[in-house]
C-alpha cells in the first residue's frame, strides 16, 4: 500500500471515528434503524478505532516525510553529469 493512500485512510477513519464519538450521529442512526440498545457499546468500539486511526495517520505522515526526504536530496555536484559535460 502506497504511503498516499495510507495518509488518505487514515485521516478518513480518523474524522469518521471522531464525528461518531463526540456527535449524536451515530446514536441517532441506530435509533432510526431500530438497533438503539448498541449504543451503550459504542465507546468500545470507536474510541479504539479513533486511536488507530490516529495512529496510522502518524505513521502514513512520518513515512512519507522520511520518503520525501530521502529521494529528494539534492545530489553532490560531483555527481550530476557523469559523461564530463559531453552530450
Amino acid at each position: 500500500m502506497n504511503t498516499r493512500m495510507l495518509l488518505r485512510t487514515g485521516i478518513v477513519g480518523s474524522v469518521a471515528a471522531a464525528i461518531c464519538c463526540f456527535t449524536p450521529v451515530l446514536v441517532i442512526l441506530l435509533g432510526a434503524v431500530g438497533v438503539s440498545a448498541w449504543a451503550g457499546w459504542l465507546d468500545y468500539v470507536l474510541m479504539p478505532a479513533l486511536v488507530v486511526f490516529i495512529g496510522l495517520t502518524v505513521y502514513a505522515w512520518k513515512r512519507q516525510r522520511d520518503h520525501a526526504a530521502c529521494c529528494d536530496a539534492p545530489r553532490a555536484s560531483g555527481d550530476a553529469d557523469a559523461s564530463g559535460g559531453r552530450a
